[in-house]
């Protein structure tokens, strides 16, 4: 009889932690996001949470191609943020339904260089051969254009200014868009292509100039839901849409994509 009743509080015991612990991931919201946004997701999340004490928002980083194949492989993504529009339609073609999707950000290509970089401002433009600004040896890092949206960004910008066959076997080409500003950060290369956000971010690197709004795509940042969201998922979606986020946002330097919604 004791044996029974231990047993059946013991069963109880498990199935309420079981229960306790299916609350709890529903409380959970996993976000798969373009590097670029980092700091400023780090910092979305940090304000949502403290708003929203009961909700565990996960935020992963990596290039926008490297997180599309993660979930489309079966990564738990609830929200997905590209950082161009290629990804997600990507994303969107591997039977993954994508709800919701709208375009949340705008950004800008820019040339860095170290801190510490003699060379003067510059506007990398057909008038301006970046091929003139390296020494022997010396090569510029990118994202890798053949994936990575920034360094794609980077490729279309360099072809349309005539650059690109010149400078393609200078490329130092990174896994993502961060690790390109990691080799200028570091001296590694005299020269980097990234998003105006990302040299907004560090203080080890000075901008040159501002590539051409007209040499390449605009650069946008979608973003969507992953299948069916549930209530705490469609909250979060709903509040990076909102005033608070898009200051956040703002501060970070990037700029809001407008009612261009998908």
């Amino acid at each position: 009889m004791f044996r029974a009743g231990f047993l059946a509080v013991a069963a109880g015991l498990v199935a309420g932690m079981g229960l306790a612990g299916v609350a709890q991931a529903g409380n959970t919201v996993h976000v798969y996001a373009a590097a670029s946004l980092t700091d400023a997701m780090n910092a979305l999340v940090s304000q949502y949470e403290k708003s929203h004490p009961d909700v565990d928002v996960v935020p992963v980083y990596a290039s926008s191609s490297t997180v599309a194949r993660q979930i489309a492989n079966g990564a738990p993504a609830q929200i997905y943020v590209s950082a161009n529009e290629q990804w997600m339609d990507w994303l969107g073609q591997q039977d993954m339904t994508l709800t919701d999707r709208r375009d949340l950000l705008r950004n800008s290509l820019v040339l860095i260089a170290p801190q510490a970089s003699t060379l003067d401002d510059v506007t990398p433009d057909a008038a301006h051969p970046l091929v003139d600004y390296l020494q022997p040896g010396e090569r510029i890092s990118v994202g890798d254009p053949d994936h990575v949206p920034a360094g794609i960004y980077a490729r279309q910008a360099l072809q349309t200014e005539g650059q690109w066959d010149t400078l393609k076997p200078r490329l130092a080409r990174a896994s993502d868009v961060r690790a390109a500003l990691a080799l200028v950060e570091r001296g590694e290369t005299p020269l980097g292509i990234v998003y105006a956000t990302d040299a907004m971010a560090s203080s080890r690197v000075r901008l040159l100039g501002t590539f051409p709004a007209d040499s390449h795509p605009a650069i946008t940042y979608p973003m969507a839901e992953i299948g069916t969201p549930d209530a705490t998922t469609e909250a979060f979606y709903q509040w990076l849409q909102g005033d608070a986020a898009g200051q956040v946002l703002a501060d970070y330097g990037f700029s809001p994509a407008g009612d261009d919604d998908r």
